[in-house]
């Protein structure tokens, strides 16, 4: 079986002013059907943008990447937002949830764009919050819900649409230590039981642990763990 990710070569500069700045440089990575991943290393790393390549935000200036079978690093940009749209499911740092929403209307708003009924995205809409815990506060919008409940909304949202792979930018950085725990629970949860590949950047080593594979990113460039026990 293909890899689910695969990513030959890639680079990606920016310009800071006349000068061109590597942020990865000649990276090569697959990932597996199933997998969770956690992507860890400091800041400027590249770490986010790895994940910005990997769900079809942004795009390499060198070297080929196929998610899903498609390979994306030669997409436009509208190709790109139908594609994302699709098969990927965004996890954030600080929810991105629409303060006049209730749970239900944000979790629904992926499938706005779908050819589904009311009634079809009201059944989607009511598993995935039933899957993250909340179904009983579907009506609620997000300043009457807690951190930790927010996050699990926008998690449902990520996957209403029952995307292909689920990409969590620090998805615990604005959660306390029981509330990041439940959340990394979840999320062992949808990947263990129903079999969603996870891609998860992360500066927490306990939330990493929690991940079946540990990438290490440095300088845009993976280090592997025997290098990095002897750093």
């Amino acid at each position: 079986m293909s890899p689910v990710v695969s990513l030959k070569n890639v680079a990606r500069y920016y310009r800071r002013g006349a000068e061109r700045v590597g942020v990865l440089r000649d990276l090569s990575l697959e990932i597996e059907q199933g997998e969770f991943v956690a992507v860890m290393g400091p800041s400027g790393s590249g770490k986010t943008t790895l994940l910005n390549l990997v769900a079809g935000i942004d795009r390499p200036d060198q070297g080929e990447i196929v998610v899903a079978g498609e390979r994306i690093s030669s997409y436009s940009s509208r190709q790109l937002a139908r594609w994302r749209a699709g098969h990927i499911g965004f996890i954030f740092q600080f929810y991105n949830l629409m303060p006049l929403l209730t749970a239900e209307q944000n979790v629904e708003l992926p499938l706005l764009l779908a050819s589904l009924s009311k009634a079809q995205r009201a059944t989607h809409v009511r598993t995935a919050l039933q899957l993250v815990g909340l179904a009983d506060r579907s009506s609620h919008r997000p300043a009457e819900l807690s951190g930790g409940q927010q996050q699990r909304v926008a998690i449902a949202r990520a996957l209403v649409a029952d995307p292909t792979l689920l990409v969590c930018d620090e998805p615990t950085g604005d959660l306390d230590r029981q509330m990041a725990d439940q959340i990394l629970g979840l999320l062992q949860i949808v990947n263990r039981d129903h079999g969603k590949t996870i891609v998860m950047v992360t500066h927490d080593p306990k939330a990493a642990e929690r991940a079946t594979r540990q990438l290490h990113l440095d300088k845009g460039q993976l280090i592997d763990a025997a290098t990095l026990a002897a750093a």
